[in-house]
């Protein structure tokens, strides 16, 4: 499994989002994160999430923590 860090791209799996593509852009502790979209790219909006409501993937961005939604954007395009 992936590990759990700034920059790690997940699949929401539950709510209104789930499928959807987020970028993890801080660790709050062991049990929750902040991920966004960016809303206007995927549809999920910053917010803080259980872990356990993620699937992390492979993929990473070469982000600083709380990294804006316009930086994340560029980078997903």
């Amino acid at each position: 499994m992936s590990s759990i860090d700034v920059g790690r791209v997940c699949v929401k799996l539950t709510g209104r989002e789930s499928g959807n593509r987020c970028v993890i852009v801080d660790v709050v502790d062991r049990n929750y994160v902040v991920v966004t979209g960016p809303r206007e790219l995927t549809g999920v909006r910053r917010r803080r999430v259980n872990m356990s409501h993620l699937r992390p993937l492979d993929e990473r961005l070469e982000i600083s923590r709380n990294a804006s939604d316009e930086e994340i954007l560029q980078l997903l395009r």
